[in-house]
């Protein structure tokens, strides 16, 4: 089987105090599906657009999805999904998809599947070296987050890195007897390269 990111490719390594991004890589696929679908109602997913049912595959079917959606875009050289390990453990993972290619509309998205990471600033750290990966290899004026108004973590991070609330959506979500806000929070290329200088 080949490498998920394709073969001869640079691997991806950011490290920053508290986590390590970095490409994933053939070895990491079984401990990756087992965090994604390892469990039918997992703690994670009550965060990450729980109003979503969250669709569980087995091993040979994720195998196949990894391979045929690879990690790494070698149309814009750059790498979809980074994992995020810490103390040689995966505990997440960052990813950008395009709400619209062609107009270079780019969203990103990250999941800490362990609660024991949570609050702990491992997030807010690996969002802000994803969103330098991002506009250092991709040509795009902007980056993107779309959350939900019950996921007030997410929220503060995407503040914490520098992100504008950019849109609300009232009352679009419902979930669980409730209904809430869809959230949409941006940064420009811009903004980022003030903050870049600045830190």
């Amino acid at each position: 089987m080949d490498e998920v990111g394709g073969s001869g490719l640079d691997d991806v390594r950011i490290e920053g105090s508290k986590v390590i991004l970095r490409n994933v890589k053939q070895a990491d696929l079984k401990r990756l599906w087992s965090l994604k679908y390892g469990e039918t109602d997992p703690e994670w997913k009550k965060w990450d657009a729980p109003y979503l049912p969250l669709e569980l595959i087995d091993f040979h079917t994720f195998i196949d999805k990894e391979m045929k959606h690879k990690t790494y875009d070698e149309k814009i050289g750059a790498y979809s999904e980074l994992l995020m390990e810490k103390n040689d453990q995966i505990i997440g993972s960052v990813v950008y998809y395009w709400e619209h290619e062609a107009s270079r509309w780019l969203e990103i998205g990250i999941t800490i599947f362990d609660p024991k990471y949570w609050n702990g600033g491992h997030g807010t750290e690996a969002l802000m070296m994803f969103i330098g990966y991002l506009f250092e290899n991709l040509e795009i004026e902007r980056v993107g987050i779309t959350t939900w108004s019950g996921n007030e973590r997410m929220i503060a991070v995407g503040k914490k890195v520098g992100m504008q609330v950019e849109g609300r959506m009232r009352k679009c979500r419902y979930h669980d007897g409730y209904y809430y806000d869809s959230i949409r929070m941006g940064m420009l290329r811009e903004e980022w390269e003030s903050l870049k200088f600045r830190r």
